[in-house]
């Protein structure tokens, strides 16, 4: 512990790795019991949900009993010295139909915010296995490879934008690359942080949704971005607003040109 009782950072990140960890296998299990050729099993997503935030907060008593959890609508009270200066943001399962139809690609979110400033964020894909991790101001990595959004303004064929289901219903394109949706928008930010793919549009989100992500792809280089070109700041909507807005994630430095290739329907 550092002085009034503030827990090291690396111990902060050691339970948001362990407790990923817990709670993904916790997931796996749920994941496993789906019914992939049936209908959307509201129920099916609901337990696992209940069960995934109750393992998450149940752990987080024990280690930081102090410690608050983000519960959608969280009003900035002013700076404190004391415990309940952390705020836990967890996101049990993003990418709900993936997860439903038998789709390894869904993940967890969980960030940490001291004083309503980010401090860290994770991702982590159980299904895969990977893990996206990052301390604000500092590097990020997927396990421990570095992450970098992709600079630059080349855009050919190899290029790829990962966007929102029914993107092509509000967007007209002649991005000459690639343009896929994989259903899980941790997913689609985390592979933008990692190089993989040159931008992401996202739409309907929440704080919730984003706040682990706009952490790694802050520290991996990349912006959150409204679609006039505009910064976009996650902790705005700490009152719980659903985010309706267009936003786009990726390089600074290749915002204009990507932005260039998508046209909004009249």
């Amino acid at each position: 512990m550092t002085e009034k009782g503030r827990p090291e950072i690396g111990r902060l990140e050691t339970f948001a790795r362990d407790i990923l960890a817990r709670c993904g296998q916790r997931a796996l299990t749920h994941y496993r019991g789906v019914r992939p050729h049936e209908r959307f099993d509201e129920a099916l997503v609901t337990e696992a949900e209940l069960d995934l935030s109750s393992c998450f907060q149940t752990a987080l008593r024990q280690a930081f009993p102090a410690h608050q959890v983000f519960d959608g609508d969280d009003r900035q009270e002013g700076y404190t010295h004391e415990q309940k200066r952390y705020l836990w943001i967890f996101d049990p399962i993003d990418g709900l139909d993936n997860f439903q139809a038998g789709i390894p690609i869904w993940a967890m979110s969980l960030a940490l915010m001291e004083n309503y400033w980010p401090l860290l964020g994770m991702i982590f894909m159980p299904a895969t296995g990977d893990l996206f991790q990052a301390r604000a101001g500092g590097g990020a990595f997927l396990g421990s490879h570095p992450l970098a959004v992709g600079a630059g303004n080349v855009v050919d064929e190899e290029r790829l934008i990962l966007t929102f289901s029914r993107f092509h219903r509000h967007y007209r394109t002649d991005f000459p690359g690639k343009i896929r949706n994989f259903g899980c928008t941790a997913a689609h930010l985390g592979y933008v942080a990692l190089g993989r793919a040159d931008a992401a549009v996202v739409t309907n989100e929440s704080f919730k949704d984003l706040a682990a992500a706009a952490v790694i792809l802050e520290a991996a280089g990349g912006r959150i971005f409204t679609m006039a070109g505009d910064p976009f700041h996650v902790g705005d909507h700490l009152d719980g607003r659903k985010i309706t807005d267009h936003l786009i994630a990726t390089h600074p430095d290749r915002l204009d040109t990507i932005l260039s290739y998508l046209h909004r329907h009249n």
